[in-house]
C-alpha cells in the first residue's frame, strides 16, 4: 500500500479529479496555511489566488480534504488548485449571533461522540451531537471514556440507548486499555474516523492509546467538577499504526445547531414516527384529541426531558433558519446594489 493510500486514496476520489497536479490530503490546517501529505511527501501548502477569489467559507479546504496541489520549485511547498467534492462534512454553527457554519471535519466514515463516565455526561448535549452526526454523511459511534473511575455504568448505558436507537456503543479506558482494541476495528481499511466531544473527556489520551504512543499532550480535570482544560487547539489528521485515520478535534462544551432538519429526523426518529401518528395532521401536540405525543408522555413511552429537547432544537433549527434566509436576502440586495453602482459609473457611449 502507497502512502497516499494509507490516507484514503482510490479510484473513487481519482474520478472527481478535474484540475492539475498532484492529489494530497490536508492533515493539519492553521491561519490559511495546510498541511498536505502526497505520494511526493508532506506539504505546506496555501490556496492559489484564484480558488481563494472564486470560493469562500466552507468551500475553503478543511483536516480531511482531498486536494489538487502544484509543488513550488525547489521546495516541499505546494499551491492548492482544487478541493475534490467530499462525501460528508461535519459542521456546526459559529460562536456568537453570526449564521456562519463552521467546518469541524471532512470525508469522515465514523464520527466518534465522546463522553465522559462522570459530571461530564450529559444525554442532552449527546442528542446535539448525534443530529450533527447523521446530518453530515458519516455513521455515528458512541465513545464513553474513563470506564476504570465509574464503579456501574449500567445507568450511564441505559441513557444512551435512550436516545442513541441502533448507534454502537463502547465504553473503553485509555489508562487500563478495556475497549481499545475494539474501537480499532471501526477505521479497518484506511478509514477515516473524528473524534468530538468536551474538554476534559479524554480525546487526547485515546489517540495516545489508539496510537501507541504520546501522540498528544493529555492535562488533568478539575476534580470538583470533572471540566477539562482545552489540550488539543487545532485540528488534526493522524495515521494510526494499526491501520485507519483519527482527526483530533478542540473540545467543544457548547454545540450550536447549523442547519440540521435531516438529523432531526434520524435522530428523533421515535418523536417524528409519534407525530405522523396523530388524528390530525397539523396536530400542535398540546391538547388535542388524539395526539399520540401526548399519550405517550402520559403514558411513559416518551421521556418528558427528550421531548423538551426535541422542541428547543427544533426552535433552534427554526430560529437559524429565519436567520440564513434573512442574510441571504440581505447578500442579494446588497449584489443588486453594487450592479447598480457599477452601472451607473460606466460611460455612456454616444451614437
Amino acid at each position: 500500500m502507497t502512502k497516499i493510500e494509507q490516507y484514503g486514496w482510490n479510484t473513487n476520489w481519482q474520478k472527481k479529479i478535474n484540475a492539475p497536479g498532484i492529489p494530497g490530503r490536508v492533515t493539519l490546517e492553521h491561519k490559511n496555511l495546510y498541511r498536505v501529505v502526497t505520494e511526493n511527501g508532506e506539504w505546506l501548502c496555501s490556496l492559489s489566488g484564484k480558488y481563494r477569489h472564486q470560493h469562500h467559507g466552507t468551500e475553503f479546504p478543511c483536516v480531511g480534504d482531498w486536494v489538487m496541489t502544484e509543488q513550488m520549485p525547489g521546495e516541499e511547498k505546494g499551491i492548492i488548485q482544487q478541493v475534490l467534492p467530499r462525501t460528508s462534512q461535519f459542521s456546526r454553527k459559529g460562536a456568537g449571533e453570526t449564521s456562519d457554519i463552521q467546518l469541524i471535519a471532512v470525508n469522515v466514515d465514523t464520527v466518534f461522540l465522546s463522553m465522559s463516565l462522570n459530571h461530564d455526561f450529559n444525554v442532552r448535549r449527546l442528542e446535539r451531537y448525534l443530529l450533527a452526526a447523521w446530518d453530515s454523511g458519516s455513521n455515528p459511534v458512541i465513545v464513553l471514556t474513563k470506564k476504570d473511575q465509574c464503579q456501574d455504568i449500567d445507568p450511564y448505558m441505559r441513557q444512551v440507548e435512550s436516545v442513541a436507537f441502533g448507534v454502537p456503543v463502547f465504553a473503553v479506558s485509555a489508562l487500563t486499555g478495556e475497549g481499545i482494541e475494539e474501537l480499532q476495528k471501526q477505521l479497518s481499511s484506511s478509514k477515516t474516523g473524528a473524534l468530538l466531544g468536551s474538554s476534559g473527556v479524554g480525546k487526547s489520551s485515546l489517540i495516545n492509546a489508539l496510537s501507541g504512543s504520546e501522540q498528544m499532550m493529555v492535562q488533568d480535570i478539575r476534580k470538583d467538577d470533572s471540566k477539562g482544560r482545552h489540550t488539543t487547539t487545532h485540528r488534526e489528521m493522524i495515521l494510526l499504526p494499526a491501520g485507519g485515520l483519527m482527526i483530533d478535534t478542540p473540545g467543544m462544551r457548547e454545540f450550536q445547531l447549523g442547519d440540521y432538519s435531516e438529523g432531526i429526523e434520524a435522530g428523533f426518529s421515535d418523536v417524528e414516527e409519534l407525530a405522523i401518528a396523530c388524528r390530525f395532521r397539523d396536530c400542535a401536540h398540546h391538547d388535542e384529541p388524539g395526539c399520540s405525543v401526548q399519550e405517550a408522555l402520559q403514558n411513559g413511552a416518551l421521556d418528558a426531558g427528550r421531548y423538551g429537547s426535541y422542541l428547543k432544537l427544533k426552535r433552534e433549527l427554526a430560529h437559524m433558519e429565519r436567520k440564513s434566509d434573512a442574510a441571504a436576502q440581505k447578500a442579494e440586495r446588497n449584489k443588486w446594489k453594487q450592479l447598480t453602482k457599477d452601472s451607473r459609473k460606466r460611460p455612456v457611449k454616444k451614437n
